[in-house]
């Protein structure tokens, strides 16, 4: 197979995909660029930079085109019905980079509880605030809401249970006999915002429409800690901002935002908010497992 790799894929993947025969480009396009590009390839793979929409597929229709895969957990970033509709499959690898992403979760969470990154700021300009950041909170013994229990979720809930927390989830499917295995409990939305200490958001792109507003912040408790590894429009950054101010928001962790590179200063910059510029699944182990899983995709394919 010609293959294309736009947004970059781990070295020892790459190397077994030459090793086994196959020519590998790799090269970001533009998006004015990419559908007629894609003529020339029987598979792209991207992550979440490339966008792979209904009118890159029209243009790269005609050509050898017979593979998308996403080299990550969403595929919000492709519109996979039109792709499927015109004989393009559609792949991602959802189990890669579970462990990652509710890693770094629960870093944010524990920076947010401690003033981590905000002390280590200011002591990198020199200050000693030891009074301002001694009134920090243990997460041992409070209540974490997961709304989106998939993969990434569980294994969140399972490292929150080890660490001493409560958990409850919100999902619209609920796996049959997991509440007794991690000691977790279903609920709905408006019980879960009512009860959690902390929030933190794995589900996908719902229409582009943000779960967490002004409206759900409302009914959320005084002092709570939202964490975002999801996607960024899940969360309205304005009302998320104005909660922050007001102190109805204790804090923030944020890996991703409405728009990347952010345009938000006044969020990413607020004393409250722990932010990472989307690394959830950016770690040596989780991309071995991506490379190695496309590796199965493309072998797999057509068999």
């Amino acid at each position: 197979m010609k293959i294309l790799v736009t947004d970059g894929m781990d070295a020892a993947a790459l190397a077994q995909l030459k090793a086994n025969g196959h020519e590998v480009v790799e090269q970001f396009y533009p998006p004015e660029e990419l559908g007629k590009a894609l003529r020339d390839f029987d598979a792209v793979v991207v992550r979440s930079a490339t966008k792979v929409r209904a009118n890159i597929i029209d243009e790269a229709k005609g050509g050898r085109l017979k593979l998308i895969i996403r080299g990550g957990v969403g595929v919000d970033n492709i519109d996979v019905k039109y792709a499927e509709e015109n004989g393009i499959t559609v792949k991602n690898t959802p189990r890669a980079s579970s462990n990652s992403v509710a890693e770094l979760a629960i870093g944010h969470m524990l920076s947010c509880a401690r003033y981590i990154s905000i002390a280590g700021h200011t002591m990198r300009e020199g200050k000693w605030e030891k009074k301002a950041y001694g009134k920090g909170i243990e997460i041992a013994g409070k209540t974490l809401g997961i709304i989106g229990f998939g993969r990434i979720g569980q294994a969140l809930c399972a490292k929150a249970k080890a660490l001493g927390m409560e958990v409850i989830a919100e999902d619209i499917y609920h796996v049959p006999g997991i509440e007794e295995q991690l000691g977790m409990r279903y609920v709905e939305l408006d019980e879960l915002l009512a009860k959690a200490d902390f929030i933190s958001l794995h589900t996908p792109s719902i229409d582009g429409k943000p779960l967490i507003n002004a409206e759900t912040i409302a009914k959320m408790k005084d002092g709570v800690v939202i964490v975002n590894t999801s996607r960024g429009n899940n969360v309205d950054e304005d009302a998320l901002l104005e909660a922050l101010n007001s102190g109805k928001v204790r804090g923030a962790g944020l890996d991703v935002y409405a728009v990347e590179p952010p345009a938000n200063a006044a969020l990413y910059s607020h004393p409250n908010v722990s932010c990472t510029p989307h690394i959830g699944a950016a770690t040596k182990e989780a991309q071995k497992r991506i490379g190695a899983e496309i590796v199965d995709i493309i072998e797999s394919f057509g068999k």
